[in-house]
C-alpha cells in the first residue's frame, strides 16, 4: 500500500512539474510569420454557446483576446479577471472570446448549457462564450490548429486558459500561458500596447 501511494505521489509530482514547466515556457516568436498572419483569424468560424455559427470577422477593427477555458480548473477563477478586463477595456476596443475545452484533465465535462449556466451564475460573464471545442489531437478545431502552428507563436496549447492577443488588423500580437493573470502587469502592458495600434 505504501509503495502504491509513493508511486501515485511521484506521478502527481511529475505531472505538476511538467505542467509548470510547460506553463512558464514562453513561445518563440517569429515576427515575419506573425506579420503574415494579418487578417487570417477572420477566416475562421466557430459555434457560439447558443449553437449559432459566427464568423470571427465580426471582430475586425477590435483587439481580440482568445482564451481556452474550463469550469473545474485551478485557473478557472481567471473568468472573474477576464470579466473585469472586458468591462475595463471594451469601450477602448477589446473583445474577449472564450473557448471551453475538456482536453486538459477532463476539467470541462459538462454540456454547453451547463457551461453557460456556470459562467453566468458564478462569474456573470458578458463577453463572448463559444461551444466546447477540441484543442489538441484528432478533431482539433481549425482555429486552434492555426494558433498553435501558423500564428507566429508556435507550440501546442499546454493547458486551460492559454491566451492569444489579436490586434485590430487580425495579427496575433502576443501569447501568454495559463498562469498569466489577465489583470496582471505583463498582460495589461501588452494589451495597452496592442490597443494603441491603429
Amino acid at each position: 500500500m505504501k509503495e502504491l501511494l509513493r508511486k501515485t505521489l511521484l506521478k502527481a509530482t511529475s505531472f505538476v512539474f511538467t505542467a509548470g514547466t510547460a506553463f512558464s515556457k514562453k513561445p518563440e516568436t517569429n515576427p515575419m510569420q506573425a506579420e503574415k498572419t494579418k487578417g487570417r483569424i477572420y477566416e475562421f468560424e466557430a459555434t457560439d454557446i447558443d449553437g449559432k455559427t459566427r464568423s470571427l470577422a465580426m471582430y475586425k477593427g477590435r483587439v481580440l483576446l482568445v482564451v481556452n477555458s474550463a469550469s473545474v480548473c485551478g485557473f478557472t477563477p481567471q473568468y472573474k479577471d477576464l470579466q473585469t478586463l472586458y468591462e475595463t477595456y471594451r469601450e477602448k476596443g477589446l473583445a474577449v472570446a472564450a473557448f471551453p475545452s475538456n482536453d486538459f484533465g477532463a476539467q470541462e465535462p459538462g454540456s454547453d448549457g451547463d457551461i453557460k449556466s456556470f459562467c453566468l451564475t458564478k462569474y456573470s460573464i458578458s463577453f463572448d462564450l463559444y461551444s466546447k471545442v477540441v484543442i489538441k489531437g484528432a478533431g482539433r478545431h481549425p482555429l486552434y490548429k492555426y494558433l498553435a502552428e501558423d500564428s507566429g507563436f508556435p507550440g501546442d496549447i499546454p493547458w486551460n486558459f492559454t491566451k492569444f492577443l489579436i490586434d485590430r488588423e487580425g495579427r496575433v500580437a502576443a501569447r501568454f500561458g495559463p498562469e498569466t493573470n489577465p489583470m496582471g502587469k505583463d498582460f495589461l502592458a501588452a494589451l495597452e500596447k496592442t490597443l494603441g495600434r491603429p
